[in-house]
């Protein structure tokens, strides 16, 4: 399979990319009801999803929305990563394919983006600047560039039409995943929906994403571990964002440093996460790996893409200390009462359905009570708590989903472990999730 990014045009206009997704949808169903009267006529009665999540639906479904880029996109990266749990495997392995980068745009329609936002002639303000893009995503595509004055930018271009087809991309998208099997009974779609409307607009902001980054920049200031780039605001628009080039590498490759380095990292990570959700009540939510290097010469850690900053209820911090509160001192009735709080369940949830959510839930806090040094990679935890979560998602007939904004900030957290996994790395439980300590930072905001 050829892993190098394809040059296609970003689908401009409602229309157009309504009669993208609608197409698709048709063109599923109709293959459906084909290999449904197939399956019939040779005695047997397939599910609705065995019917849609073929291997070739599930094709087309990826190769378009990664043609499409923007909403419909990202719809799909939020739900493989937020609510795969409460997904059919076929349509979460399907929709995991997109946190991979997008197609680029052609040269012709970087061109065009830049012509509007800057005005035609901008290419004279630089020394230099790159058409290939160095990364590509949902929203948009990154390019490294120099001015006259010798300052080396990282300059994101947002895909036309992004920010206008967000409600129809999502109205369209939703049809979709409303097709029989797609998502269990009880699956909050509209809610989920909701949400990646509201980070939608407020990623498809620049300006906004400009002033988020300065503001995560302050509460960095005295933590010299850490560094993020800068934006440039005369170059700043709504659809560019100009930002200082920090000079890194993919912090993955730290896999092959010393050991100790590699604690030291993932400590800092932990620890940036514990700050972010009980001290400044602003979080970067999106863990794609891209979004965090490593500089070798100032042995920091770059965080990057600001564009899913958010805070939280006031509510959520205070009960996540009572869960952890309560998991530490193994009080299984005080953990249900924390996690009902959160969202996690409610009261009605069905006996059985409740249990299991509680026995993951105790896995999970397992390494917390035993203290001391946790191994993140040689545990087998996530998969204990996965094959629960499978039995659950075959047996139940209705699933339950926490609010978004907790789905938010699992994601999160789930994409911080996967990195420490991938980076071998040991972190001290003791000295990351002090209740007293954790307390004090709730009271210092």
């Amino acid at each position: 399979m050829n892993d190098e990014p394809r040059i296609r045009p970003v689908p401009q206009g409602r229309l157009s990319r309504m009669a993208r997704i609608g197409g698709l949808a048709g063109g599923m169903g109709a293959r459906a009801m084909a290999t449904g009267l197939r399956e019939i006529a040779q005695g047997r009665r397939p599910s609705a999803s065995q019917l849609f999540l073929t291997p070739g639906n599930a094709l087309r479904l990826t190769d378009q929305l990664a043609r499409m880029r923007g909403a419909a996109m990202k719809l799909g990266q939020l739900i493989s990563m937020d609510a795969g749990a409460v997904l059919p495997p076929e349509l979460a392995q399907v929709m995991a394919r997109l946190r991979a980068d997008a197609d680029h745009m052609p040269p012709r329609q970087l061109r065009s983006q830049l012509d509007a936002a800057w005005g035609e002639g901008w290419i004279h303000r630089f020394d230099r600047f790159e058409t290939r893009p160095i990364a590509a995503a949902s929203i948009g595509q990154v390019h490294r560039a120099r001015l006259k004055d010798g300052r080396d930018l990282a300059i994101n271009v947002q895909y036309p039409g992004v920010a206008d087809s967000i409600d129809s991309d999502l109205s369209n998208l939703g049809m979709l995943l409303r097709m029989p099997g797609v998502t269990p009974p009880g699956i909050d779609l509209p809610a989920l929906m909701d949400e990646a409307r509201t980070q939608l607009r407020q990623e498809a902001d620049y300006l906004q994403e400009a002033g988020a980054m300065l503001a995560y920049g302050a509460h960095l200031a005295d933590r010299p571990r850490f560094t993020l780039p800068r934006p440039v605001e005369e170059l700043t628009t709504g659809t560019v964002l100009a930002m200082d080039f920090i000079d890194s590498q993919p912090i993955e490759l730290l896999t092959d440093a010393p050991q100790d380095l590699r604690d030291r990292v993932a400590s800092d990570m932990v620890r940036l996460v514990i700050d972010e959700l009980f001290l400044f009540d602003l979080m970067q939510t999106d863990p794609n790996f891209a979004n965090f290097r490593w500089c070798p010469s100032t042995q920091r850690i770059v965080l990057l893409d600001f564009g899913a900053t958010r805070g939280f209820s006031g509510a959520v911090a205070p009960r996540y200390l009572a869960l952890l509160r309560a998991g530490l001192g193994g009080d299984r009735d005080a953990i249900a009462d924390a996690a009902i709080a959160i969202g996690y369940f409610r009261t009605e949830t069905p006996p059985d359905h409740r249990e299991a959510l509680l026995d993951m839930i105790d896995i999970a806090f397992g390494p917390l009570r035993q203290g001391g040094v946790f191994d993140v990679a040689g545990t087998t935890i996530p998969q204990q708590i996965a094959d629960l979560a499978m039995d659950l998602a075959r047996t139940r007939s209705a699933a339950e989903m926490p609010p978004p904004e907790i789905l938010f900030l699992h994601r999160k957290l789930g994409g911080l472990y996967l990195l420490l996994a991938r980076l071998r790395a040991r972190v001290d439980l003791d000295a990351l999730f002090d209740p007293a300590d954790l307390q004090a930072r709730l009271d210092a905001r």
